[in-house]
């Protein structure tokens, strides 16, 4: 056997154990990877401010961890404290007002009368209540799951940021790939997903902004709304529906018919049609504008707002990483294919 073909096997070999021990923390390990590439720039700067590799990857973690994992964990702890204190008055008091808003809804609302009745007309406490407490066990169990997820990728975020130089400059040395090509591949990730992570945070925090303020005003809890609605935001289509709608409808069904109109208008009109439909795009653009001053690394903002969205769709949650991450390796490797071929013609031609 030829000594290539033996270190070969036992390559396939350590690969397929190293998958088994690692196989739980994959997913981290990537979105750890794919968000340390989103932000090199803010490593860059700590480095260059610190002098130190390892508090510059101490601050980016720290800084990582404020602003995308610490609101949306104060979000979940909140949600499952509040539908774990909930009481059995507070069910009756639901099913009161539900009957009461079937049997008065609002003028505008006449018309609708019919069907408000089929649709609610079925409700039941006891089956609300048990699906409440059911929702409360599996938002308990993911909220859990997910703040462990967050801790292991901040961890793993701070040794990717840490020993990133070292790790990348092996990978080069070890992928059977040209200088040239491997730093193409890096920097067309590195580009789009830098546009792709800031893109999303300024988004989510613009649309958190809106709706927190406004639902501030009229009593409720700003902040913690805000932030549910800046991470509803990334659902495609139904997010802020999810958010608004059954604010709508309890205001409307404690007779505060002008404050559920507002509610519904302000929501569609200034957040869903002029701030995701118009201003999302434009931040993507000026973004990818301002990050990236070579004209072949920019990708087209739509593309990259689809890719969020089809990530969103096939992923969940983390699809918003992962989506423009698959699509700009794609769109990369078709270039490397180009400029190979390109590389070919050129020699036959000669």
């Amino acid at each position: 056997m030829k000594p290539q073909f033996f270190i070969a096997i036992l390559f396939g070999v350590s690969l397929y154990w190293m998958y088994l021990l690692y196989a739980p923390f994959l997913m981290a390990i990537l979105i750890a990877s794919l968000l340390a590439i989103s932000t090199s720039n803010i490593q860059d700067y700590f480095e260059e401010k610190f002098q130190r590799k390892f508090l510059a990857a101490l601050s980016s973690s720290l800084l990582l961890a404020i602003l995308f994992f610490a609101p949306l964990g104060y979000f979940l702890t909140n949600l499952t404290l509040t539908l774990n204190s909930l009481e059995p008055e507070f069910f009756t008091a639901i099913e009161k007002h539900l009957h009461m808003f079937i049997e008065q809804p609002p003028e505008f609302l006449m018309i609708f009368k019919p069907y408000i009745f089929d649709a609610l007309k079925d409700v039941d406490i006891n089956t609300l209540t048990s699906n409440v407490l059911s929702m409360t066990a599996k938002i308990g169990a993911f909220s859990a799951g997910f703040l462990k997820n967050a801790f292991l990728v901040i961890i793993f975020y701070f040794f990717a940021q840490y020993n990133g130089t070292a790790i990348s400059g092996f990978l080069k040395r070890v992928v059977q790939m040209s200088v040239e090509e491997t730093t193409l591949l890096a920097k067309e990730l590195s580009s789009v997903m830098s546009v792709v992570f800031y893109s999303i945070l300024v988004n989510a925090m613009l649309q958190g902004a809106l709706f927190g303020i406004m639902i501030s005003f009229m009593g409720y809890n700003g902040l913690l709304f805000g932030i549910m609605y800046g991470f509803a935001s990334l659902i495609p289509v139904i997010g802020g529906i999810l958010m608004w709608l059954p604010f709508a409808i309890y205001e409307a069904s404690t007779g505060h018919t002008s404050s559920a109109v507002f509610i519904g208008l302000y929501s569609i009109v200034i957040i869903s049609v002029i701030a995701d439909t118009f201003i999302k795009p434009l931040v993507i653009k000026e973004i990818n504008k301002k990050l990236l001053t070579d004209d072949d690394a920019k990708l087209n903002e739509m593309i990259i707002f689809f890719a969020i969205i089809a990530g969103l769709a096939s992923f969940g949650f983390w699809g918003m990483i992962l989506g423009p991450a698959i699509t700009a390796f794609f769109l990369t490797i078709l270039k490397l294919f180009e400029a190979r071929t390109k590389e070919c013609e050129t020699k036959i031609n000669s």
